[in-house]
């Protein structure tokens, strides 16, 4: 029965004193494919010949080897015959196919190709080979060379001479005359030994036996019982007293092979096996309400009284706590060690770490063991396991170890709850920490989004990318206020974000002119997108008055009061950009949103401006190779295949997980798997009333008005008679510093955005200045003051277009 454990306990055996065993340890008869024929297997079957090739193969092995036995018996008569008949069993084709293989190829040697022919038969007519394809290959054609070069020197002339064939006879007269009989005999064996030892045949380290395990493991103690180190000495269970110091997050098993008498025991050692519990993680407390800060400049006092939402909102699923279900651990190591033991591949040692939803068996192959002979046994291992979702990591990172990781039997379920309670997210001094699960080792992973600086995340569909895309904005949630982070919410679908518009005047931004903060149509995204360009720039110029490099230094500078807010500057919110499915902006957009994309992508990270982009179809005409060089953080769902896989990580590995929140995270050279952290759409439901029911902003964060192409930003002609005040004075400064932008005529004048915005479009109007031209500075059509006082003489309520 699972067993639930409250706290580490720790199991081990003690050490003996062992003696080297007299018997040296050969190795299996079956081996897994070296990697010079390792893909042989599998192309075959990609090939997809017939079974009828096999059959005939398998057959024509059966010819050539009554023809080479026969050639034994009768090669006398048959060379001294000069008839067309042959005393051959398989007649004239026999002796046309003894002479061309033995006599004119390798000797007798030549019966190795029918083994190589009928385990070729074998394996297109059945789909499976009776031995390894790569290692009999490897092994028979050096022995047909070897013991042909070997017969062709004992056999130099005379009626035997066929018994090395034209090969030996070649081979061994070119080496007898470059090194004589003496050093050819010498060479030969020296071949021999080095080929046995390069295929672990022969060794010449310390002979180790490493007996069978026959002998299951005492059942782990129950929780109810005092959890005190436990002993396993001779199949005898022996409880000591519990010592001061507090146990070990590891429990370790040994098993040795039953001795048949009472005496000090052997040198022989089984496979050393540990399960490895996680450190508890911090009780759950309730999150304390935010205390305003004592600092010069305090963001958070328009909104003094706002308050977090509480941790009660997020519900329990299940206990925090893994179930260790020891019977199914030691199962899976039989199984793994089994396997790999049938494989010729020997092992030390093998630690499980029981995670959520997955168990990381770690184990460390014997000295001088391949470690592509492991990786090449995932599906193996796997079939022996009877489980879907086996991943080998060969080598893990920075451990000397091989790690397998298996799905548990009955996975659990991570919480948010859990995530938010703990130690990594309640002290975090990150800026946006994104609470995104668990590892498989059971403790929670916490990010900053402003050190990945943008995410992509994809997955196929059902698979936990829209809990996982709530998960990160309901961790936002609950560790910044109103006034430090901003929302731009782009729902494609309509349905998948919707529940976050009752926190529209707290937490979303959106145009000035849109009625709804989440933005669902595809022309109002590409507006949006090139406003967030314009908010760009100007937190850019912000920074670069600032003498600073980032948002936080810039913030850190403010909040000091060494930056004068009658000079422009303002305290900058973070802006978070979320879009669900990126696919379908695609599809009808194009390069419309991928442009802006790009440009805040590649610099938007200084300004506090950071992207999360989702998509169900990680295809390369959608994450374009562009979008993926400024994305290095990266999250893969279960996806359906290795190419979807490579789309999204550049390497495989999302295509066998086991689907429901379980996930892999790139950022960087890093690859690690994760289960995220569920968060329902009741509990969704809950926070969001929670913050809406509070006091918040006027209305949502506004975004610079974006001005499309041959428009304006009121949607209509510009008529005399709303000329601005101080249009003229607006007029001199771009002519004195040849640059029609609104940020600076804004800096200049002290004056709004929006109102700068419509001046410059009667700037425009007027001919001062030339149309909008995306991200390029508009041109200054007149180049000096003289000509700028005569246009404004001369201007007319002609000139404005009515």
């Amino acid at each position: 029965m699972p067993k639930r454990y409250k706290k580490p306990v720790e199991e081990t055996i003690p050490e003996k004193e062992e003696k080297a065993s007299a018997t040296p340890k050969k190795a299996k008869a079956k081996s897994s494919s070296k990697p010079l024929f390792k893909g042989l297997n599998e192309n075959l079957v990609k090939w997809k010949v017939s079974p009828i090739t096999g059959l005939f193969l398998i057959l024509f092995s059966i010819c050539i080897l009554l023809a080479f036995t026969s050639f034994l018996f009768t090669w006398q008569i048959d060379n001294a015959s000069s008839s067309r008949q042959s005393a051959n069993w398989l007649g004239t084709l026999g002796k046309n196919l003894s002479d061309f293989f033995i006599n004119g190829g390798f000797g007798v040697a030549s019966f190795g190709f029918v083994l190589l022919i009928f385990l070729v038969g074998v394996k297109l007519l059945i789909n499976r080979a009776l031995l390894p394809i790569g290692k009999t290959f490897r092994i028979t054609l050096f022995l047909m060379i070897w013991l042909s070069v070997c017969l062709g020197f004992f056999f130099p002339a005379g009626e035997y001479a066929f018994m090395g064939g034209e090969v030996g006879l070649l081979c061994s007269d070119k080496m007898i005359l470059l090194i004589g009989k003496t050093g050819t005999l010498i060479a030969l064996a020296f071949i021999a030994m080095v080929f046995l030892v390069i295929n672990n045949l022969m060794s010449f380290s310390l002979p180790v036996k490493v007996p069978k395990i026959d002998e299951e493991l005492e059942p782990l103690p129950t929780p109810e019982a005092s959890l005190k180190p436990i002993e396993y000495h001779e199949n005898t269970l022996i409880e000591e007293d519990e010592e001061k110091e507090e146990p070990s997050n590891t429990i370790e098993f040994a098993v040795e092979a039953p001795t048949k008498k009472p005496v000090a025991p052997k040198a022989d050692k089984g496979v050393e096996f540990s399960i490895e519990k996680a450190p508890e993680v911090m009780a759950p407390v309730e999150m304390e309400e935010k205390k305003i800060s004592d600092s010069p400049y305090d963001s958070t006092l328009d909104l003094s009284s706002y308050q977090f939402p509480p941790i009660s909102l997020l519900p329990d699923y299940g206990k925090d706590e893994v179930v260790i279900d020891a019977e199914e651990l030691t199962a899976n190591k039989d199984r793994i060690v089994s396997t790999l033991r049938h494989y010729g591949i020997e092992i030390k040692k093998i630690k499980a770490t029981p995670g959520p939803t997955v168990t990381l068996y770690e184990i460390v192959p014997q000295d001088g063991t391949r470690i592509s002979k492991i990786k090449n046994l995932e599906d193996d291992i796997a079939l022996s396991l009877s489980a879907l979702g086996i991943r080998i990591i060969a080598p893990m990172p920075g451990l000397g170890t091989v790690g397998i990781e298996v799905p548990n039997r009955n996975p659990g379920i991570v919480s948010l709850k859990t995530i938010i309670n703990s130690d990594q997210f309640q002290k975090s001094n990150m800026e946006i920490p994104l609470a995104l699960g668990k590892t498989i080792s059971d403790l929670p992973y916490v990010v900053d989004l402003t050190k990945m600086p943008h995410l992509l995340m994809a997955g196929a569909t059902g698979q936990g990318k829209s809990v996982g895309l709530n998960a990160i904005i309901v961790s936002i949630l609950y560790k910044k206020h109103p006034s430090q982070v901003k929302l731009v919410l782009v729902d494609p679908k309509r349905v998948e974000l919707s529940l976050f518009n009752k926190i529209e005047r707290h937490f979303l931004a959106k145009l000035p002119d849109a009625e709804e903060a989440i933005i669902t149509d595809t022309k109002k995204v590409v507006n949006t997108l090139n406003s967030l360009c314009i908010e760009m720039e100007q937190r850019l110029e912000l920074l670069k008055d600032a003498g600073v490099r980032n948002i936080k230094e810039y913030n850190e500078k403010f909040v000091a009061r060494r930056l004068n807010p009658k000079d422009g500057h303002k305290f900058l919110p973070y802006i978070v950009v979320i879009i669900d499915e990126f696919a379908d902006l695609i599809m009808t957009a194009g390069k419309e949103v991928e442009t802006p994309l790009q440009r805040l992508a590649q610099v938007a990270r200084a300004t506090g401006i950071h992207l999360i982009i989702a998509t169900q179809r990680p295809s390369v005409n959608i994450i374009t190779g562009t979008i993926k060089a400024n994305f290095p953080a990266r999250i893969a769902f279960k996806v359906t295949s290795k190419i979807d896989s490579r789309t999204i990580l550049d390497t495989g590995g999302a295509d066998q997980l086991i689907g429901k929140g379980d996930m892999l995270i790139s950022n960087g050279s890093d690859l690690i798997r994760l289960q995220c952290a569920l968060v329902g759409t009741k509990e969704v439901e809950e926070i969001t009333d929670f913050i809406g029911s509070q006091q918040g902003y006027a209305s949502a964060f506004a975004l610079p008005e974006y001005v499309e192409e041959g428009g304006d930003s009121s949607g209509g002609e510009i008529s005399a008679d709303e000329k601005d005040a101080l249009f003229d004075q607006c007029a001199r400064i771009v002519v004195e510093t040849q640059q029609g932008s609104a940020s600076l005529l804004q800096r200049r004048l002290k004056i709004g955005y929006n109102r700068a915005g419509r001046i410059v479009d009667q700037l425009q109007s007027a001919g001062i200045i030339g149309p909008f031209e995306g991200s390029k500075a508009r041109e200054v059509l007149i180049k000096d003051v003289m000509s700028l006082e005569q246009k404004l003489r001369d201007l007319s309520p002609d000139s404005f277009q009515e």
